[in-house]
């Protein structure tokens, strides 16, 4: 199944590059060529993170907002660039290989919810009864019509799937850009590959890899305190001397404060940064929501712009139908995760990010994986449907008017 999500991922990569090709010729006007290829790929957080890389947070000539972005993924570039000449494209390496890294993870665990859901008997056929002595395991992998080898199938399709999803949702060009986005789907999705396999040490560490690039990894480091609290009910999954290890992700985010706090003098220069730069001033939701409307619906901004808005709000409606089916599954970690992400996002002058924030939430690709596996007709309606948006997207960065 590995092999399926890698396939999937080097497909798609593919295709970000066409979409790159074809930006950097659809909306020139007059006789001139494009500038370079790499150049589609320098836009607005890429060059925040670039300087970061080179110069750090407060070289001369530095804007003191960018302490905005935490230090994770720019270290990760500078350590590419002493492999990859160019930092753009040490950008772009980074981002690729990570990415690889989260599909490989969200295909495991869109697997695991595969095997899962087989057992509970949602998924069931002649070939493969729903018992739960699991004949599958027992099988025959040599044949075909074996129960196992059926299984197997099954969560290779699932993996595939919800590779699929994840890597041509609307916000998808961000996975391919210099962004974090890559690099924090990679350590939150093996980390909750880890802790749903119970191997707790390897997940806060992972999950600490994820707070040094993006502050998300506190709300992964709570749903993974959730899980650790509710997993040894009668399975012995967790050992309570283990607990301890829950504070490990909080320490890059303490160790980020406290050097902005030496360097500034500000325990908050984080936030505050965030409110300088981005207008991220704690409000109400429905304020948020109202503003964000009349920017998308209200006249107020240029077509391509009240578009992303209009994304904007669409993607705060999934992550709240999201939110509603995992607490109906009582899946309460992931739900605890998804719900902080759309708090800290759904609180501030208006939505911003979200549909880079719907990038990492797996337990919606995972979910849509399986069913795909049972619904073929949802794979056609993603492509149908969300691929377009995905392409209109990319093609807004790639020729620098994602942000006006």
């Amino acid at each position: 199944m590995d092999r399926a999500s890698l396939a999937v991922w080097g497909a798609t990569r593919l295709g970000m590059v066409v979409l790159a090709w074809i930006s950097a010729w659809v909306f020139i006007t007059g006789p001139t060529k494009p500038g370079p290829w790499l150049a589609r790929w320098d836009r607005w957080d890429e060059g925040i993170f670039l300087g970061i890389a080179q110069h750090g947070y407060f070289a001369a000539g530095t804007d003191p907002r960018h302490v905005a972005f935490f230090p994770g993924f720019p270290v990760a570039v500078w350590l590419a660039h002493l492999f990859v000449g160019n930092w753009v494209a040490a950008g772009l390496a980074v981002s690729l290989v990570a990415g690889a890294v989260a599909t490989v993870a969200l295909g495991r665990l869109a697997a695991d919810e595969m095997e899962r859901t087989r057992r509970r008997g949602v998924v069931a056929s002649p070939a493969e009864p729903a018992d739960p002595a699991d004949p599958a395991d027992q099988a025959d992998p040599a044949d075909p019509a074996s129960p196992g080898r059926f299984a197997r199938t099954r969560a290779t399709q699932a993996a595939a799937n919800a590779t699929f999803f994840f890597a041509l949702a609307p916000a998808a060009v961000f996975l391919a850009a210099g962004y974090s986005e890559s690099l924090f789907a990679a350590f939150a999705f093996s980390a909750w590959l880890a802790a749903r396999r119970d191997r707790w040490a390897l997940a806060v560490v992972l999950a600490a890899g994820a707070s040094a690039v993006r502050v998300n990894g506190l709300f992964l480091a709570a749903a993974i305190a959730l899980e650790f609290v509710l997993a040894g009910r009668g399975r012995g999954r967790r050992r309570w001397r283990q607990a301890p290890l829950l504070a490990v992700p909080l320490l890059p985010v303490a160790a980020y404060m406290t050097y902005l706090h030496h360097r500034t003098g500000d325990w908050a220069a984080w936030q505050h940064a965030q409110a300088a730069g981005w207008f991220r001033t704690f409000r109400n939701p429905k304020y948020a929501w109202d503003e964000t409307w009349r920017a998308a619906f209200g006249a107020s901004q240029a077509g391509h712009t009240a578009w992303v808005f209009q994304l904007e709000l669409l993607a705060v409606v999934v992550g709240v139908a999201l939110t509603a089916v995992l607490l109906l599954k009582r899946r309460w970690p992931e739900a605890l995760y998804v719900a902080l992400s759309l708090f800290a996002l759904g609180t501030t002058t208006w939505f911003m990010s979200v549909p880079r924030a719907m990038l990492l939430w797996w337990p919606l690709w995972t979910m849509l994986g399986t069913w795909a596996v049972r619904r073929p007709v949802v794979r056609t309606l993603y492509v149908c449907c969300v691929a377009p948006v995905m392409a209109g997207v990319a093609l807004l960065f790639l020729s620098g008017q994602w942000a006006g």
